[in-house]
């Protein structure tokens, strides 16, 4: 999956959160609705523009930041 075709940040556009290409849907939203057990077939049918590929492109982008970005865990 090549998230990079999905995934755009632009400053003007939701205060530079990373977004699904073309429209103001944030990665993150999309990220919550996964965590809340949402399939992807639901979330494409709730965000008519989204496809299934833009829901795997979010789910490849936060892969690759876990990857790459340390982030502290509570004790």
């Amino acid at each position: 999956m090549n998230w990079q075709q999905h995934i755009h940040v632009d400053p003007a556009i939701c205060k530079g959160r990373a977004c699904i290409t073309g429209t103001r849907i944030t990665v993150s939203s999309v990220l919550d609705n996964l965590a809340e057990g949402m399939t992807v077939d639901a979330i494409v049918a709730s965000y008519p523009p989204l496809t299934a590929d833009d829901v795997h492109a979010c789910m490849a982008y936060a892969a690759a930041l876990a990857r790459e970005e340390l982030v502290p865990l509570a004790a």
